[in-house]
């Protein structure tokens, strides 16, 4: 029993065992890492930042701090900030992120005076609307369409760092998507398929803005503004198929409307006194509507032999 147990407990024998195993883990773990590593916010000239400290930029920082104890009753309270809850702030040192790219807040921080400045950016969802773009569609037609673009920054670092202007940039980039988004789809898709559209929309600004520390939240297409002509042959084609469509229910109503009246005169020629009854239900009829006209009824037993004779 002893031996057994030493023989399980035997790590060269569990790493044979779990090998084969480990060699498939192996690759699935390194692919998992590779997207990890792509997904982590990259700012430029971040990972240099603090490691290329010259000698110079020290005694800057080392006088700067001496600065600030020596006049630390007045400086103190210029070298404390503060930012909300939605905001973070971005803090560069002699011109270079401060803390390997990161952002600080919400609360209150610390600069130096003299060699420290930093920048607020806004967490919240921002809109805006898409200026009108002529848009030449997949079947040759001219159309005018705007949207609304929601997005926030993801990331505030990159957001300074990478672009000199994230908002102007998203914008510029939205109405230039949206102009290839629907340069390469017909009339009728963008009219049925627009939730489609604002979907693969969304998901190449998200793509296109990602390095810039921006997330696109939704996109939405507010109007397609049609041409005048082409409204009204758009009308008539409708009209012409609604008239189509009357004209149509109209016929199948007569033909109904003769098979019942054929029913009823087939039932009537077996019932004299049922053409009778219909004669005077048609007078009571006649007589409700309070006019002029003045019916004298006659039997058709007494006008019968007059015709017989005449013929």
């Amino acid at each position: 029993m002893a031996a057994k147990g030493a023989e399980y407990d035997n790590p060269m024998l569990e790493g044979g065992m779990g090998s084969s195993q480990d060699s498939t883990r192996r690759p699935q773990q390194q692919q998992q890492q590779q997207q990890q590593q792509q997904r982590y916010d990259v700012v430029i000239g971040a990972e240099s930042s603090e490691a290329s400290l010259d000698c110079f930029s020290v005694l800057l920082i080392a006088l700067s701090y001496l600065l600030f104890i020596i006049t630390s009753p007045i400086t103190i309270w210029t070298c404390i900030k503060i930012v909300t809850e939605y905001e973070r702030a971005v803090i560069f040192r002699l011109g270079r992120l401060r803390g390997g790219g990161g952002a600080v807040g919400p609360g209150w921080f610390f600069v130096l005076p003299c060699i420290d400045t930093y920048m607020k950016v806004d967490l919240r969802s921002v809109s805006f609307d898409v200026p009108p773009q002529e848009i030449l569609t997949k079947d040759s037609v001219t159309v005018a369409v705007d949207a609304v673009v929601y997005y926030r920054v993801s990331s505030p670092a990159v957001a300074v760092a990478n672009v000199e202007d994230f908002a102007r940039n998203t914008r510029l980039l939205a109405a230039t998507t949206l102009r290839n988004a629907l340069g390469t789809r017909t009339l009728a898709e963008i009219l049925s398929q627009r939730e489609e559209v604002s979907t693969h929309m969304q998901e190449t600004l998200d793509e296109a803005t990602d390095p810039w520390g921006v997330k696109v939240e939704r996109v939405e297409i507010k109007d397609v503004r049609l041409p005048m002509q082409l409204q009204r042959a758009m009308a008539a084609e409708a009209e012409a198929a609604r008239e189509a469509k009357a004209k149509v229910i109209a016929a199948e109503g007569e033909n109904r409307a003769s098979r019942a009246l054929k029913e009823a005169a087939d039932v009537m020629a077996d019932s004299p006194c049922a053409l009778q009854l219909r004669y005077l239900q048609t007078l009571n009829t006649i007589s409700a509507e309070k006019n002029s006209t003045i019916v004298f009824p006659l039997p058709m037993d007494i006008i019968g032999p007059m015709l017989n004779r005449s013929s």
